[in-house]
This record gives C-alpha cells, structure tokens and sequence, in this order.
C-alpha cells in the first residue's frame, strides 16, 4: 500500500511538474483572439495591430476571429466558455466588457465578474463633446446647458442607437446638468450618420471620438466644447476637460482591452500581459496606433487590470442607476 502510495505521489508531481512546464513555455501553439465586432472597426483595427506584435515577441501565430452580435455577448461567452490556457483570449471594448455585463446580465449564460479576467487595458480613445455650427451658435458647455434650459424638448442630440454609450452619456449629461430636456437622435450609421446630422442642422450636439470629427472641426463646422479624456489633448489645448467644467464624471472613454478565462493560470496571464504591454509600445505598434489616433494605455499590472475593470464596472451601475433607458 505504501507503495501505491508513493506512485500516486510521484505521478501528481509528474502532473503538477509538467503543468508548470507547458506554462512555463506558454504559448506552444497558436492563440486565438475573439473579436466582438466586424472587420474594419476600432476594436478590429487594434487587435489586429497588438496580435503581430505579440506574434513576433512570443513565437506563435495571434489568430482574430470576428464574432460580432448581441452586445458583444457571443463573443464574450465564446471566450470565457474555453478551455482556460492561454489559447483563446478576447479583446472588446467599453460597450461589450463593461456596459453589456451592467444592462443586460441576465443574457449572459455565465457570471461575467467570477469568469472573466481582464489581462489589460490597451488603447483609450479620445473623446469630444461636440456642436455644430449649422444654425447653433453654442461655443461653450455654460452656454449649451443655458440653450437646454431656454428652449426645453428642442435640442436634439446624436447617438448610435438606444442604449448606447454615446446615448448614455448624453442622458447623464442631461441629469447633472440640471434635468435638461434633450432630444435622443439614433442613427445606426455610427459616428458618420451622427456627422452628417449635425451638418444638415438636424443634430445640435454629441459626444464623439475625436478621429471622427477632426476633419469637420478644422472645416470650422463643428465645434468641440469639451474633452472627455483625462488631461486636455495637445492638438486641441484651448478644448477644457469635462472634468475642468465640472462634470468629472461624464462622458465615456472608450477603451479596448484584453480578456481571457478567469481560471487562466497566473503565470500565462502575467505572459500576456508583458507580451501586449510589449506590443503596444513597440516600434512599429506605437506608430500605427497613434497613427490612428489611439492614446495607449495598458494596465501596470493584473491587479492594476482587474481594479481598472472593476472602476469601469462600477461607473456603469452609477450611470444606469441614474438614467433609465430601455434597450433595444
């Protein structure tokens, strides 16, 4: 029996030896990258510029695959559904990792919080709060609360569907900034239809990126009042932070970010996380990110990721506690 014992021992070291082994040479195989959205987007755009750099540090092939749908839950579930190795990590963004698990939890078919884990942010992109200057002489955030307020149900503003982020962070706006009664404009053709209804006049503001608007902003017809970033941008200096005219708490920065299994041995996720961090500042990924007009921004750690997530997660309860918007 002491025998049997002793064997059954050896072979759980063996076990445990080998594990440790197949992690330590992490990854041996190549890794797919589940993407929430269709090729040619942001979030497309990114994963693929972070996947060759992280190919070329690591040795192994980074595979996107497009699985767009439902708020990005067939992706996200794709993803944490998979065998917990490394071997299948998803990269989304602020709509589909932090908003869907706030809005529509009960379509998710696991527990985002307990099987999910981010392995770090990667990119925030730029945001403005945006007028137009098609019949709207609005130059400020002061004086666009005092056009709400004078002219109640008559300011319409621009969004990417019903509950969307930009639609949230609108109807937020319009809740600190006293109850204002403004008008939600969806337009399913993303940033671009929310332009062109802003240069026939039939939208008078939104909040955007700022990749989006920069040709129309320097054609003198649109007018940026507010940044939603941090820290004003150095292209647009004299543009105050959403934080400078007090509200620091609205508007979206939209960020991607990578994700894997929650139960992904540690050691895999620290590898991951030093090959993005990698990807995103070398060479070649620094230029054409911000060639894109990405800010990057990865997380300084695991747990760094996993505070920022649940900031993020928690900022969304916030917003949907305050504003009631039915989804689509």
């Amino acid at each position: 029996m002491k025998r049997i014992g002793w064997i059954i021992g050896a072979l759980a070291c063996l076990a445990v030896a080998a594990t440790a082994s197949a992690q330590d040479k992490y990854p041996v195989k190549p890794v797919k990258i589940v993407v929430p959205y269709g090729p040619g987007g942001a979030t497309d755009i990114v994963t693929r510029i972070v996947a060759e750099q992280m190919r070329q540090s690591l040795g192994q092939s980074f595979v996107v695959e497009n699985k767009p749908g439902a708020f990005g839950i067939v992706a996200i579930q794709e993803m944490a559904n998979a065998r917990p190795d490394g071997y299948t990590l998803m990269v989304g963004n602020v709509s589909t990792n932090a908003i869907t698990p706030v809005i529509v939890p009960e379509r998710l078919k696991i527990n985002y919080a307990r099987d999910v884990a981010p392995v770090t942010n990667l990119i925030d992109i730029p945001a403005f709060l945006v007028v137009t200057n098609t019949n709207f002489a609005v130059k400020d955030v002061k004086e666009l609360i005092a056009h709400a307020k004078k002219n109640p149900g008559k300011t319409r503003y621009g969004t990417v569907g019903a509950a969307s982020y930009p639609h949230y962070d609108m109807a937020f706006f319009a809740k600190r900034a006293g109850d204002l009664n403004m008008v939600p404009i969806h337009n399913k053709q993303g940033a671009s239809g929310i332009i062109n209804d802003m240069l026939t006049g039939d939208v008078q503001v939104a909040f955007l990126n700022v990749a989006s608007t920069a040709a129309q902003i320097r054609a003198g017809k649109l007018r940026p009042i507010a940044v939603v970033n941090p820290t004003r941008l150095p292209d647009y200096p004299d543009v105050p932070t959403m934080k400078e005219i007090g509200f620091p708490d609205v508007g979206t920065i939209a960020w991607n970010g990578m994700f894997a299994p929650a139960a992904t041995p540690r050691p895999v996720l620290e590898t991951l996380h030093r090959a993005a961090v990698a990807a995103l500042n070398s060479d070649a990924g620094k230029a054409a990110l911000t060639k894109q007009g990405f800010i990057i921004s990865p997380s300084k750690s695991l747990d760094d990721a996993r505070t920022w997530l649940a900031n993020e997660i928690k900022s969304w309860q916030t917003i949907t506690k305050a504003v009631k918007i039915e989804t689509e």
